[in-house]
This record gives C-alpha cells, sequence and structure tokens, in this order.
C-alpha cells in the first residue's frame, strides 16, 4: 500500500495510477467514508478526493481534520472544479492565519 491515495469516480482517478498512487473508485459518500477510515487504518498519509466525493463524506472527513495524518485533500474531478477544494483551502488557511489573507472579500 502506497502513502498516497485517490478516491473518486473512475474517469477522474484513473490517471493517478500512473503516478503510482493507490486508486479507489468510489463515488458514493457512505461507501467513500468507510474507505477513508480503512485508509487511515492502515497508515496511508495523504488522500485525494474528488470533490464530489469529498462533500459526500465531509462528516467522516471532518473527524480527521484535527489529526496530523492523514492529510484529507479535495480535487476537482473530471467535470472541473465546483468550490469545494477552494473552500476547505480558504478554511485551513482562516484557521492557521486567524484572517482571510488569500480571498480578503470585503
Amino acid at each position: 500500500m502506497a502513502d498516497i491515495a485517490m478516491i473518486g469516480g473512475r474517469d477522474s482517478v484513473l490517471l493517478a495510477k500512473a503516478a503510482g498512487l493507490d486508486v479507489y473508485f468510489e463515488t458514493d459518500g457512505v461507501a467513500a467514508g468507510k474507505l477513508i477510515k480503512r485508509l487511515a487504518k492502515d497508515g496511508v498519509k495523504v488522500i485525494f478526493v474528488t470533490e464530489p466525493v469529498y462533500a459526500a463524506a465531509l462528516e467522516v472527513i471532518e473527524k480527521y481534520r484535527a489529526e496530523a495524518y492523514p492529510a484529507i485533500i479535495p480535487v476537482p474531478d473530471n467535470r472541473g472544479a465546483s468550490g469545494v477544494a477552494l473552500a476547505a483551502l480558504k478554511a485551513n488557511v482562516e484557521k492557521a492565519i486567524g484572517a482571510d489573507i488569500l480571498f480578503n472579500e470585503e
């Protein structure tokens, strides 16, 4: 098992396999949540999750937010960005810095 995995629809994650990542074809939020728990237990350090799956499995993902590992990172799927990844980045920056320095919207 690799230290980096990717979860999402087949068309969205297949290329990651060529890069040496463990890929998991999953689009159902409940099943993806169970998979994330299993991967975390198995010691996977970084889990890339396509935005639709990330949004559907958010309840499970929230449980790992305060943990060092695994880092669960939303990425756009083959249909493009939906804004979930950008919103997660914004929230993480605000948490780390205490202010919105990247997207300062007044």
